[in-house]
């Protein structure tokens, strides 16, 4: 098993738009198979209380 450095950084192919591709939805088929993967999408409200 690779020991992870801890300057890996998390990578995106080249070319691929982020936000696209991440709220494609799963086909029924690949669903069935397991093929997919959850995606959590968080976001920061940078409205102030005060």
């Amino acid at each position: 098993m690779k020991k992870r450095n801890e300057n890996d950084q998390p990578t995106i192919a080249p070319g691929m738009d982020d936000q696209e591709e991440l709220e494609q939805k799963a086909s029924d088929e690949e669903m069935k198979k397991g093929e997919y993967t959850e995606v959590t999408t968080l976001s920061y409200d940078e409205v102030d209380p005060s």
